[in-house]
């Protein structure tokens, strides 16, 4: 999620017309918005929804969940979206900056690579944290041991983008963003690649149980799947929110 605040990153230094301006004034505007909404109903669920709802009995659950469930989801999962992609394309555009000043100065410069090792790593990212989620090993479930796994995939990840990225003409601006907007990336995949996926299958059979069915066993093991999810989310947004923070006000990187 590359701009979360938009007070943060101020607008790159370019010979752009008032249009231009604009449009990434709006860019900016859509995704501090839609992230305000993403990231609070991300601590909504993991500070006050999953706890209440934990504590109903199973008739007021089959009531509440198909209700409150599928609005809440839809804007969490639509936010996300936005959010990332309104983010990449302003990130887009730091890049081309930090691109058209190295070309200014006679650097050998390749802008697609550090566009294509973010997408490529930290879906690669992603894709190792859900292997371990499906996978029928528990113990890899179990909280402190799925904790440093992801931690060790992130900082795995963070440490490649960076090291591939590092010829002189990319600002801390790019990096730093490269890295917070690449944990926003993974974390919009848990969203709609094992949250949203997840939630559906509870939010069908809670229905069902609301007609008088019983609860398939597999509703135990989906609704730990996505608690565990949400909560990798919840602690990866703090990480995101501080190289956000960092791009412009911490020099972490090059620049």
């Amino acid at each position: 999620m590359p701009f979360l605040l938009s007070f943060v990153f101020p607008t790159p230094q370019l010979e752009l017309a008032g249009g231009g301006l604009l449009i990434l004034m709006l860019l900016r505007w859509l995704h501090t918005t839609a992230g305000i909404l993403w990231v609070g109903l991300l601590y909504y669920f993991n500070l006050v929804s999953t706890p209440f709802l934990k504590e109903l009995d199973t008739p007021t659950r089959t009531i509440v969940v198909p209700k409150l469930m599928p609005r809440a989801l839809w804007w969490f999962r639509w936010s996300s979206f936005v959010t990332v992609l309104a983010g990449i394309a302003y990130w887009m555009h730091i890049v081309a900056t930090d691109v058209r000043y190295a070309v200014a100065a006679g650097l050998p410069v390749s802008g697609g690579r550090i566009s294509a090792s973010f997408f490529i790593i930290w879906t690669i990212a992603f894709a190792l944290e859900m292997g371990i989620l499906m996978s029928p090993a528990e113990v890899l479930k179990r909280g402190p041991v799925l904790g440093i796994l992801v931690a060790l995939i992130v900082f795995a990840a963070a440490y490649l983008f960076v090291g591939m990225n590092q010829h002189g003409w990319e600002t801390n601006r790019s990096l730093a963003i490269g890295v917070g907007g690449g944990l926003g990336w993974f974390m919009m995949m848990n969203v709609w690649g094992i949250i949203w996926r997840m939630h559906k299958k509870m939010i069908r059979w809670t229905e069902a149980a609301a007609r008088g069915e019983a609860l398939p066993l597999e509703f135990a093991k989906v609704a730990r799947l996505a608690y565990l999810t949400s909560r990798v989310n919840f602690w990866l947004s703090f990480p995101m929110l501080f190289f956000m923070g960092a791009a412009s006000h911490y020099s972490l990187f090059a620049g």
